[in-house]
């Protein structure tokens, strides 16, 4: 007899359009997230959003090689105050995560992460990914993580640097 064994919850996160790209491009691809999560959650709204730039956009090739992503296949029904205050990717990723009964959100834009406190959802970021996979075995380059994000026009403020250089 086997025993079907139910996925951590406490290791499930719902991840924003921003973050996926982030992390597509610091890293090459995506499975530094395999590393954190057991679960990693992509709302229908933020698929389409990462795929509106095109196949060859940045962080799109990292998405679709990407297939142990679980991809939800239907929009979310987003309540009024969350439409009427973030994007839809934002707002699906908070509804998405109330509704599974998932604590983890990843966003990195301010009024997004303010909205997903206000929430009651534990919040992570592209940077708080790269740190904590980083304290964990993961292998990364800093440097070179912060050269290609620059290199794709994702600024980091001095305080995020610093704050990733004082957390591998």
């Amino acid at each position: 007899m086997s025993i079907l064994k139910m996925p951590d919850p406490s290791r499930a996160v719902v991840i924003n359009t921003t973050p996926l790209i982030a992390l597509g491009v610091a890293t090459g691809g995506l499975d530094v997230l395999r590393v954190l999560y057991s679960r990693v959650v992509v709302t229908y709204e933020v698929q389409q959003e990462i795929l509106a730039g095109g196949r060859y956009a940045p962080g799109v090739a990292a998405f679709l090689t990407s297939e142990w992503l679980e991809r939800v296949t239907e929009p979310q029904t987003i309540p009024v105050y969350l439409q009427n205050t973030l994007d839809r990717g934002e707002a699906s990723v908070i509804q998405a995560a109330l509704a599974q009964g998932i604590a983890r959100v990843c966003i990195d834009e301010k009024v997004g992460r303010r909205i997903a406190r206000l929430n009651g959802l534990n919040l992570t970021g592209s940077i708080g990914i790269l740190a904590k996979a980083k304290q964990a075995g993961y292998t990364l380059d800093i440097e070179q993580v912060l050269l290609r994000l620059h290199n794709h026009g994702i600024w980091l403020g001095n305080d995020v640097k610093q704050f990733l250089y004082e957390n591998q």
